[in-house]
């Protein structure tokens, strides 16, 4: 997707403050962090939302999930806690239509969230 926020940093257009990358998912520090530790993961194949996950997604999302676990180890979180989050549309507060996994820590959490 050429407009797309995301892409332009799989695709090194832009280049994101990077904490862990593989050949499936990209993970980088938000740029308007909610908590101390803020980091989006998102797959290097463009999903907008989790509408339009099929079938043949089920490894990408687990990936997704063991990549906010390293994140979580990576940024010293695991024993305190994180919270993950996934957007979907514009009500739940997705703002760029490249699927993404919020990985948020450092602090106490509320619930319920938003």
């Amino acid at each position: 997707m050429k407009e797309c926020l995301f892409c332009k940093m799989v695709n090194g257009e832009i280049k994101p403050d990077v904490v862990y990358e593989n050949e499936a998912v990209l993970a980088f520090n938000d740029i308007d962090p909610q908590a101390p530790v803020h980091v989006l993961v998102i797959p290097k194949k463009h999903i907008a939302t989790l509408n339009d996950l099929e079938p043949e997604h089920d490894v990408l999302m687990g990936e997704m999930y063991l990549t906010a676990k390293k994140v979580a180890e990576k940024m010293g979180v695991t024993e305190s806690g994180y919270r993950t989050v996934i957007n979907c549309n514009a009500d739940a507060g997705q703002a760029v239509y490249h699927i993404h996994l919020h990985v948020l820590g450092g602090r106490q959490m509320a619930w319920p969230p938003g």
